[in-house]
């Protein structure tokens, strides 16, 4: 990965926890058992990194509630 994936992933880890209030290391291990972390964060980030914060927020929340992994 390179720096700025690793930046951006961590951004969206952050951010996904204050807006779900689960812990960092809880929404890291969700995102990359899933692979929404490697697969779509990471694989997606020349696109994604150009969205605002809320778009962001909700796509990766919808995509998380596809995956089952919050309600």
């Amino acid at each position: 990965m390179a720096k700025e994936e690793v930046e951006f992933a961590t951004y969206c880890i952050g951010n996904l926890s204050q807006r779900l209030g689960i812990p960092q290391p809880d929404v890291y291990n969700m995102l990359a058992k899933s692979g929404i972390l490697s697969g779509y964060i990471v694989g997606a980030y020349d696109v994604l990194h150009t969205f605002g914060k809320d778009y962001l927020m909700d796509d990766l929340i919808g995509y998380m509630r596809e995956k089952g992994l919050v309600a």
